[in-house]
């Protein structure tokens, strides 16, 4: 296979048991393993094993509803040194909240995961959401939307300045002399609107130059601050059009920020699969069957904005407001308006649909079929490869891994060996 054959790109991100909200409620599920560090290792060399680019982890501030599941465990940095230690190529990106951290708390665990792992860290930039979050880090409420990307904005620049205050030869080690060469390692002076930061980083440069900058975002400063400073792209896309439009705005937004670099975008994906289109759809079904109605309806709640607890689940979905009228994470909303729109589905339905991977797009099937459909996105710009986001965890990605892998390597779409040892690498981005 030529090296210049383009590949789709895979990540796999984990979520607790599984992105399905009832996965942990299932007889096979790990859910007395979500403490344990040999659970997301393994996790991680199932992964690795697909010869995935990266492992993905999302983050929160805050514990969301216990009852029901929705609440982190381990921290993903922390977890992710542990993990690195357990693989050899595969690579880590882990959401960092720019609304919460400083840069250079940021850039410097960032940098020390990037020497820990040799080179194999991605950071997903984020503006933080909720209140609930903002509470637990001194703030009475979020600041407003376009506030929190500006931030996020100097956020990067910051962090950026910090990785390369140290240049790439700094470190000299000349026992009768210099350790590192000062010329080499610089203060940044950064003074911006929201941070004071002198530097120099207190770690050396990381072995990428900067780890790879992942983001994530659909609305207007979202797809602006993707476009500026991107490396490679998470996004939602309900079905091909919708992913096609994001796909050819984000690309038309970085050639015109000046940028020569194709940055690869990766839409969320969730599959079921099985050797047969019943027995997928059975998969599915018995996910949603152990759904909690009332839990359910307060996270649809969240997203929605409104109160649904009186909604009745076999009737139709009750009429929402406009796009323009809503004032919440407009991404998320415009997904759920288009679900609504193209599938009528009722309440219930609904709830299973967002109750796996939110708006994401969901593929329920056999291997062929489900390959049939990837690749039909990463031919006609709807993807350069995708966000994997099994229903179930272990079983949904050793089910890719062991039917879909080998039939995407068959077609010559994906890799059968790493070629490189880097994140950096793996996603074909040059290192600055």
């Amino acid at each position: 296979m030529s090296m210049n054959e383009r590949m789709m790109h895979l990540n796999l991100f984990l979520f607790g048991c599984g992105h399905h909200r009832a996965a942990w409620r299932h007889p096979n599920s790990a859910v007395e393993q979500l403490g344990d560090i040999r659970y997301y290792e393994r996790l991680a060399q199932t992964a690795e094993r697909g010869k995935l680019d990266a492992v993905f982890f999302a983050d929160g501030q805050s514990t969301g509803n216990v009852a029901d599941g929705s609440y982190w465990f381990l921290e993903p940095l922390t977890a992710m040194a542990a993990m690195s230690r357990a693989t050899d190529r595969i690579g880590f990106i882990s959401t960092v909240s720019s609304t919460f951290f400083t840069p250079f708390h940021a850039a410097r665990m960032m940098a020390s995961l990037d020497h820990i792992s040799n080179g194999r860290m991605g950071w997903n930039v984020v503006t933080s959401m909720f209140d609930v979050e903002a509470r637990n880090h001194g703030y009475e409420t979020m600041p407003a939307h376009a506030e929190r990307y500006r931030r996020a904005e100097e956020f990067v620049n910051a962090v950026i300045k910090l990785w390369d205050s140290w240049q790439e030869g700094a470190l000299v080690m000349d026992r009768a002399g210099h350790y590192a060469d000062p010329d080499k390692v610089t203060p940044i002076n950064h003074q911006g609107e929201f941070f004071l930061v002198d530097g120099p980083l207190n770690v050396p440069r990381p072995p990428q130059g900067h780890p790879v900058l992942f983001q994530a975002g659909a609305s207007e400063q979202g797809r602006a601050l993707a476009a500026k400073c991107a490396e490679a792209i998470y996004a939602v896309a309900y079905d091909l059009p919708a992913a096609q439009d994001y796909y050819r705005d984000i690309k038309r937004r970085v050639k015109d920020a000046g940028r020569n670099v194709d940055v690869p975008i990766m839409p969320g994906l969730v599959t079921y699969v099985a050797s047969t289109e019943a027995e997928a759809r059975a998969k599915q079904r018995e996910l949603d069957e152990l759904l909690p109605a009332d839990a359910s309806l307060r996270q649809l709640g969240t997203y929605v904005g409104q109160d649904c607890s009186g909604w009745e689940l076999d009737a139709p979905v009750p009429a929402l407001p406009s796009l323009d009228a809503f004032t919440g994470p407009k991404g998320r909303y415009a997904t759920i308006l288009r679900i609504i729109e193209t599938e009528q589905p009722t309440v219930r339905q609904l709830l299973g649909r967002l109750a796996a991977g939110g708006g994401h797009c969901t593929m329920v099937g056999t291997p062929e079929s489900i390959a049939d459909r990837m690749e039909q996105w990463f031919r006609n710009e709807g993807a350069d490869g995708f966000n994997l986001m099994p229903p179930s965890l272990p079983a949904g990605i050793e089910d890719f891994v062991d039917q879909v892998v080998p039939e995407l390597q068959r077609r010559g779409l994906f890799r059968t060996e790493y070629e490189g040892s880097t994140l950096r690498e793996h996603l074909g981005l040059v290192k600055p």
